[in-house]
């Protein structure tokens, strides 16, 4: 089954992907049961849900990283604005991961396999700015990466793209070993970089903090100038540093 689930994810991003906006997805598996989903709660703080809370038999958490391009990221180096291919990247790959998740769910009933989503975004607190689940989290627990200044998921594709989860009700092998053997993050390994709190337009970013507040309504400055496109409240300045794109 470990490989239909790949299999079916990679197909699906590629097949919806005319305008090469996405590479190839990194996708990993970890338990349901995995004492690092307590520590979650302990961090981000009590809002936070337990894969059993969105799927009362989650055995397997199945997370996936979809990547963005190289073209994506050069676009959001030219101007201190939003690039339009930017936020059209972003739109794109919360609907196309909502759709996946969806279809991946349906595929699954074929195999007498339960399974259950969260929306790739927007489902967060108004007040604290914050998800009940996050998929950059599972996704570090899942083997895909380690987190940066940024507070980005640095993966060995780079930061910039998207993650999205599926909760299964069967037991699939986890991924035990991180992709890394040391932080991605050049500040991490010898503070040698600060590009994304160099690069935040509004300040939001610093060294061990983000103002949630202020970087939201740069966001949503995003969305308001690109009306043409969806909800495309982003604005990825802190991920167009040197760990946004590996090859």
């Amino acid at each position: 089954m470990k490989e239909k689930i790949e299999k079916f994810i990679t197909d699906y991003v590629l097949s919806h992907n005319k305008d090469e906006l996405f590479r190839v997805p990194l996708i990993g598996f970890s338990s349901a049961g995995d004492e690092r989903y307590k520590r979650i709660k302990e961090i981000i703080g009590p809002h936070h849900l337990y894969p059993t809370d969105i799927l009362p038999t989650c055995k397997t958490v199945v997370s996936f990283f979809i990547p963005f391009t190289k073209k994506v990221v050069e676009s959001n180096k030219q101007d201190k604005a939003v690039s339009y291919l930017w936020a059209k990247t972003y739109y794109e790959c919360n609907t196309l991961i909502n759709n996946l998740t969806a279809h991946l769910i349906e595929y699954l009933k074929d195999f007498s396999v339960t399974a259950a989503t969260v929306q790739a975004t927007h489902g967060f607190d108004e007040e604290l700015l914050k998800a009940p689940w996050s998929h950059k989290s599972a996704a570090h627990i899942a083997g895909l990466g380690e987190f940066g200044v940024n507070h980005l998921l640095i993966t060995d594709k780079g930061c910039a793209g998207r993650a999205g989860t599926v909760f299964i009700d069967i037991d699939i092998e986890a991924n035990r070993k991180q992709i890394f053997d040391k932080s991605p993050c050049l500040y991490y390994q010898d503070g040698s970089c600060l590009k994304c709190v160099e690069n935040c337009p509004t300040n939001a970013l610093s060294l061990g903090d983000l103002n949630r507040a202020v970087c939201y309504e740069k966001c949503l400055d995003t969305d308001r100038l690109y009306t043409d496109i969806g909800t495309c409240d982003s604005c990825g300045k802190c991920s167009i540093g040197p760990c946004a794109y590996f090859e």
